[in-house]
């Protein structure tokens, strides 16, 4: 029992991933080109009025921010897209018949989120290089936080997709939540640049932490310490991930 539970996570995770690289000029081709379109964009109206941290230009700063936009934004939308068509399209009984575990599940559906995640990332931070090339100064920082943060998406991706019955149900939890603090978590700009409210509003942002601490290995400067950067976005993986296991553990949704 205990090896092909082991084995059937596996398989499900292997499934996973390749159902979002069957399709990958949609799902990594597109969003590298999203994220350049944005380089080019904002690089070339703000690059000559824009200096950060003191000496780095506005393109090479711009960077670190869109390759993790692209992460979490992308393993957000790999669990929850494949758990709500699941659902919708009545094959998720299949996978319900299986003697796969709570945790099975999640670390299938979550790995195969940072798998994604980190391609994508990877994809988009090749394709930058063409126009600037930011200093990589903690490269184990800058993999520590793209692993946690394409983690926490998944994990929320695929709390979203149990929670969720219908596509605009999910849409509502995507352009709702997920953009609009994805936007706000200093992508294009440093927070010591706003004003102190504004400033205060951002430290309650998780997707914050995330930004910065990796932005913190590319250039070894940061808005926030990257060790409470780590905590924060510890933190919200552990608590996260509790309640997803635990809506998988109770079959939230998903069982009859």
């Amino acid at each position: 029992m205990l090896l092909s539970r082991a084995m059937g996570w596996r398989a499900l995770l292997a499934k996973e991933v390749l159902r979002f690289w069957k399709v990958a000029g949609q799902t990594v081709g597109a969003p590298v080109l999203t994220s350049v379109l944005y380089l080019m964009v904002f690089g070339h109206v703000l690059e000559d009025h824009v200096q950060v941290y003191g000496r780095f230009s506005y393109t090479a700063f711009l960077i670190p921010g869109l390759v993790m936009m692209s992460v979490l934004q992308n393993a957000f939308a790999n669990s929850s897209s494949s758990i709500i068509q699941s659902k919708i399209m009545g094959n998720l009984v299949f996978v319900l018949l299986t003697p796969l575990s709570h945790w099975g599940w999640f670390f299938a559906y979550v790995g195969s989120s940072v798998v994604r995640g980190l391609v994508v990332g990877t994809g988009v931070l090749l394709v930058t290089l063409f126009f600037a090339v930011p200093p990589f100064v903690h490269p184990l920082w800058i993999v520590l936080f793209a692993l946690m943060g394409a983690g926490l998406l998944g994990t929320l991706g695929l709390i979203a997709g149990l929670w969720a019955e219908k596509f605009d149900q999910m849409a509502v939890f995507q352009n709702f939540l997920i953009m609009p603090m994805t936007f706000l978590s200093g992508v294009f700009y440093s927070i010591g640049s706003l004003p102190p409210f504004w400033q205060a509003v951002s430290h309650l942002n998780p997707f914050f932490y995330m930004i910065d601490g990796f932005r913190y290995g590319f250039f070894g400067m940061s808005d926030v310490s990257p060790w409470l950067s780590l905590g924060v976005v510890a933190g919200a993986l552990a608590l996260t991930s509790t309640v997803a296991v635990h809506l998988l553990r109770t079959g939230y949704k998903i069982r009859g």
